[in-house]
């Protein structure tokens, strides 16, 4: 197996929500839309797939777990003002946010929770780590 990821699917309760969240509020382009589904490039050759938790659960065979994801999902830029910037834009489409403040690992990141409550960690790594993420 190659070491590599091509999609990342988050099981949604309300695909048009979610919908609206991403591709109207964040300004993101869908790659692939129908009822239960909508596909966003997020990466080369990486979807985010935001798919209907009957959907889901139809082809994975049971229903995903309720309560927090054990799982974040993180956005890295690359200063400080833009991290306070994408958080401010979160909140504005009514995302809880967490303040972005500086790490002990001597990064600045803070959160947000997407309409279904998985949490966006936006990101200014320093170093190697933070140089790889970034395009």
């Amino acid at each position: 197996m190659e070491q590599r990821l091509s999609l990342i699917t988050l099981a949604v309760a309300d695909v048009a929500r979610s919908r609206a969240f991403y591709v109207d509020g964040l300004g993101w382009a869908p790659l692939f839309e129908a009822e239960d589904v909508v596909m966003l490039p997020i990466g080369p050759q990486l979807l985010l797939s935001l798919w209907s938790v009957e959907g889901f659960t139809a082809e994975i065979g049971e229903p995903p777990a309720a309560g927090l994801a054990p799982i974040t999902l993180a956005h890295n830029v690359r200063t400080e003002a833009e991290a306070d910037a994408v958080l401010a834009s979160a909140a504005s489409l009514g995302a809880t946010t967490q303040a972005a403040v500086r790490r002990d690992w001597g990064g600045y990141s803070g959160y947000f929770q997407d309409p279904d409550g998985f949490r966006w960690e936006i990101a200014v790594n320093p170093g190697e780590t933070g140089a790889y993420v970034l395009p």
